[in-house]
């Protein structure tokens, strides 16, 4: 079993070695995570994966705080971040207000908060008040409708420059790591040498100082789109179906409960 990490291993990690981070939304998934990553992040993804519904924008905090009790529950050795979904931070009362209800309710070490400069006086608010703050730059799923859907970051050297000011900004205001999601391979190297937090990639290349992935993609779980980034670990879809498949067959069969299996 891991020894569980802290803001202060997590900052030792920087050039030292790769942090491994996943999405979990339950007890279940998290206990088979736990032994083996850094750190779990309860994903407002939870809404596309495990609700079933189009983007994260739906998420409400009670939902994210129900998973995040659960993930908790299952994975007390990783260090736990909880999303903190669209709407929850328009401003500084309401962030903290809304953070403080996470740090209350669950045993989450940390926030994740969306967005880059604009998003940096909101960061240092919730870190000057207590609250452990992961940021999140490039791709924003919360801003998938304002933008006109998920676009690649850093394809420009304007974007490029704006988003390594993004990460200054961000690690100014106090966060202990940063994921940036959706980012040309170069641009993310540049902007995780730019800064001396984590940044740890998702759809962002090798040259940063972690990766994250949402389990259910990784696990070839999740049917329903595959985005280029996204290395499936496991057939995880077809070998639930071929079970499934023996299980209706065995009981229509009358071959299941054998008696091995009968009391």
């Amino acid at each position: 079993m891991n020894k569980k990490q802290t803001i202060t291993s997590i900052l030792k990690a920087k050039g030292n070695k790769p942090l491994v981070m996943i999405t979990a939304y339950d007890a279940l998934f998290a206990k088979l995570f736990d032994p083996y990553v850094d750190l779990i992040l309860v994903g407002d993804s939870l809404n596309m994966s495990f609700a079933g519904h189009g983007d994260t924008l739906s998420t409400t905090l009670e939902q994210m705080i129900y998973h995040t009790n659960a993930v908790c529950n299952g994975a007390p050795s990783s260090f736990v971040i909880c999303d903190m979904p669209f709407g929850t931070y328009n401003n500084h009362t309401e962030a903290l207000d809304n953070a403080m209800k996470v740090f209350k309710q669950t045993k989450a070490d940390a926030v994740k908060i969306e967005g880059g400069s604009s998003k940096a006086s909101t960061v240092k608010y919730l870190v000057d008040s207590g609250i452990a703050v992961c940021g999140h730059i490039g791709l924003l799923p919360q801003s998938v409708r304002s933008e006109g859907g998920y676009k690649i970051k850093g394809k420009s050297e304007d974007d490029a420059l704006s988003l390594i000011d993004d990460a200054i900004d961000i690690e100014k205001a106090g966060a202990f790591a940063i994921v940036i999601e959706g980012v040309k391979a170069d641009v993310a190297t540049r902007v995780a040498q730019a800064v001396s937090v984590p940044v740890i990639g998702i759809g962002a290349g090798n040259g940063v100082d972690g990766q994250v992935l949402v389990f259910s993609d990784m696990l070839g779980l999740f049917e329903e789109f595959t985005p280029k980034f996204v290395k499936k670990y496991l057939g995880g879809a077809e070998l639930v179906k071929d079970s499934i498949q023996s299980y209706v067959e065995e009981v229509r069969n009358r071959t299941f409960p054998d008696e091995i299996h009968t009391y």
